[in-house]
């Protein structure tokens, strides 16, 4: 059993994902999922979170694996909306814990569920994260996750690596 066992029907972005985590040259500091609702974007970023967290690359039994896919694990941040929109002091203090170290595992991980909802009027939650994907932190990973890459500003999606997934 592997992280990536949830994620299916989607072979492609697994390849890409685990590509990404078997050779630092193919990884990069933001990722942006896509796809239609029930295409598993939240599922995919978790997995893969898990996978950079892992020593073995996403065996799916270590505490590691274990506790990113579970939500507990020290350096894998989840954001989900409450509202309509992330609120731009919740990005603020992520963009904090962004410039932190890890403290127990190999990166910091950051999941935010919902990008589309990043608003961009003036002092907004996306502008906040934009500063933080355009000076990464080493060992930051940001993992965007978005029903379509036009829902999101194009700002942040040209900073980040695209991963489409479909239907399953």
């Amino acid at each position: 059993m592997s992280v990536w066992g949830d994620v299916i029907g989607q072979e492609a972005a697994v390849a890409t994902l685990t590509a990404a985590v078997a050779d630092p040259a193919r990884m990069t500091h933001a990722w942006l999922f896509t796809g239609p609702p029930g295409s598993g974007r939240s599922v995919a970023a978790r997995a893969f979170a898990a996978a950079l967290q892992c020593p073995a690359g996403g065996c799916g039994e270590c505490r590691e694996c274990r506790t990113s896919l579970e939500g507990t694990h020290a350096d894998v941040e989840v954001v989900a909306t409450e509202g309509l929109s992330i609120k731009v002091a919740r990005m603020r203090e992520l963009v904090e814990l962004a410039a932190l170290r890890p403290s127990v595992g190999r990166w910091r991980v950051i999941v935010v569920e919902d990008a589309d909802r990043l608003t961009a009027y003036s002092d907004a939650p996306a502008n906040a994260l934009l500063k933080a994907l355009e000076e990464p932190t080493p060992r930051t990973v940001w993992m965007l996750c978005a029903p379509s890459v036009e829902d999101v500003i194009l700002t942040i999606r040209s900073r980040a690596r695209h991963v489409r997934l479909r239907t399953p």
